[in-house]
């Protein structure tokens, strides 16, 4: 699991710089049965265009690349 988690923390790492210039930020809250769960903050907490982002980016990456990840969440 702490293999997982780091791997996880690696991609949100890499793609964080970028949420972080529109005012937001993400976070890992979870991970629990292949199913992780990342949060939203700051000024793209509740904006359309980041869920989209997180959903189909970032999620993505962490989907490709961890193969006991089958879903991501984003709150």
């Amino acid at each position: 699991m702490a293999d997982i988690i780091e791997q996880i923390e690696k991609i949100l790492n890499e793609v964080r710089p970028g949420i972080q210039a529109d005012g937001g930020d993400v976070r890992l809250k979870s991970v629990k049965d292949g199913v992780v769960t990342l949060k939203i903050n700051g000024a793209c907490a509740g904006c359309p265009m980041a869920r989209l982002t997180l959903d189909d980016g970032v999620g993505k990456m962490i989907k490709d690349k961890i193969e006991e990840v089958y879903s991501v969440i984003c709150e």
